[in-house]
């Protein structure tokens, strides 16, 4: 386990979403949910960094989100605002809300022609720690275990426990620690601070075609757990919002 404060992390992120995957793949989408509604983010968590519109809010082909509860699973497509995309949807306790957006432009790997590249990026957001079970291809969900070692968490790929996968805790003071899935693809994760937390998951997969008949050569899945923890310690403050990539 390595736990870092990573105060220049968005200048290698931009670097790599650059390189990568034509401008998104080191940022992750993430779904906050208050009082006013459910909203869904793009950018990084712990550099308090929201993309915008105009800008690489604009990059997103069509996000869904569906909400999972005892009573079934609700769809519903979101709204894009000029900092987020809002989800006419909200989870109460025991219940979960998930978002991705499985039309994101694919890129091309080297150059026209050599191979395409696709991201897939997703979010889920639990009121609790209670269990809840896999629905994104890439998912990250609670087991309902709780422990002096913190709140087990389990990470699935189509569905199969993922392991030796890479799990990155962010809070939004730009702390962040990682860990990694052992066989069951289950971790603990310690949640010392009253506030949220973003739980950041990326694996990459072979080759395939996507539902819309798209074919890639490459394919890079990020998914965010959202929790929030009304018990703790007081938060660390967050640090100023960062100016969004045009």
């Amino acid at each position: 386990m390595q736990v870092t404060f990573s105060p220049a992390r968005r200048f290698a992120c931009a670097l790599a979403v650059l390189l990568v995957a034509g401008g998104a793949s080191a940022h992750q989408i993430w779904i906050e949910q208050d009082a006013g509604g459910a909203k869904l983010f793009f950018g990084e968590y712990g550099e308090n960094l929201r993309e915008a519109s105009p800008g690489l809010l604009d990059k997103f082909g069509k996000p869904v989100a569906r909400k999972i509860s005892a009573q079934g699973v609700q769809s519903a497509d979101v709204a894009k605002t000029a900092s987020a995309f809002t989800i006419p949807l909200s989870a109460a306790k025991g219940e979960s809300l998930i978002a991705e957006d499985a039309t994101y432009p694919m890129w091309d790997i080297k150059a026209p022609g050599t191979g395409k590249g696709m991201y897939l990026p997703a979010a889920r957001l639990v009121t609790d720690l209670s269990a809840q079970k896999p629905q994104l291809t890439l998912d990250l969900v609670p087991t309902g275990v709780e422990s002096a070692e913190g709140a087990q968490l389990q990470a699935f790929f189509q569905g199969k426990p993922l392991a030796k996968a890479k799990v990155e805790v962010v809070t939004a003071s730009g702390w962040a620690q990682e860990h990694h899935t052992d066989a069951d693809g289950k971790l603990s994760v310690s949640l010392p601070w009253r506030g949220t937390y973003v739980l950041e998951l990326m694996h990459n997969g072979p080759a395939g075609e996507r539902a819309d008949g798209q074919k890639f050569e490459k394919a890079s899945y990020v998914t965010s757990l959202t929790v929030v923890r009304e018990a703790g310690l007081a938060a660390l403050p967050a640090p100023p919002a960062a100016t969004p990539n045009k």
